[in-house]
């Protein structure tokens, strides 16, 4: 029987006690609790620097975070009531117990859905419930840039293989290195940008989010092409 859909959390605290939660209750070759663990850590960093100053605007930056989250954990609800997630996600979870899938790919398949078309719609939320311009959320949505590289960074070390395993003949190389955090941020910022300008228009607008999404599942899903074992 279906799990009822949890209340959304409301503070970057009850995000990380909520991941928490979801990563102990999955098993360790899971794609979605690979995913999950990856972007739990990142979390964790954004909460420790929402108290040391790294932010212009802490409350902003912890409304984008908690609502850039939401949009994760609701598409985990979705699944877990029998619905449907949006594209974006929907390789990851059709895909997520692939044997042939290797665990960076289900990362970086995380990453892409959740940065690709949620980061944008997070924005936009943040921009219109607080009333402010994207101009002002701008610097901190770089310093969170910042932190996400130091994320790709570290699912390289932790998930990749080692040098004496992956070499240029290793169909993971290519894979891997035809996708970019940086170029994914920019293209989100850019969404964002054209979301806020078709918000008078929303027949456009969701339109346009809706192609978004479409195209950001077709990106997860070559990310998620199964290869042969090393």
């Amino acid at each position: 029987m279906p799990t009822p859909a949890r209340p959304a959390p409301r503070t970057v605290r009850s995000v990380v006690a909520r991941m928490s939660a979801l990563g102990a209750g999955l098993p360790p070759g899971d794609g979605v609790a690979v995913f999950n663990g990856v972007y739990l850590s990142v979390t964790e960093e954004v909460g420790r620097r929402l108290a040391d100053g790294y932010f212009h605007d802490p409350s902003a930056t912890e409304e984008l975070d908690v609502r850039f989250a939401g949009r994760y954990l609701a598409a985990v609800d979705a699944v877990a009531t029998g619905g449907r997630p949006p594209a974006c996600w929907r390789p990851l979870f059709q895909l997520r117990g692939h044997p042939a899938v290797r665990p960076v790919q289900f990362a970086l398949a995380g990453i892409n859905a959740h940065i690709g078309h949620d980061l944008a719609l997070a924005l936009l939320d943040t921009c219109r419930a607080r009333d402010l311009e994207p101009d002002a959320l701008e610097g901190d949505f770089d310093r969170i840039g910042a932190l996400l590289t130091g994320l790709e960074e570290r699912i390289r070390e932790e998930l990749m293989p080692g040098p004496d395993l992956l070499d240029v003949a290793d169909p993971l190389t290519h894979l891997v290195g035809s996708w970019s955090l940086e170029k994914a941020r920019d293209a989100a910022w850019a969404a964002f940008r054209a979301l806020w300008g078709l918000r008078g228009v929303p027949e456009l607008a969701e339109e346009f989010a809706e192609r978004v999404d479409t195209t950001v599942g077709l990106v997860g899903r070559f990310l998620l092409t199964p290869l042969p074992a090393a």
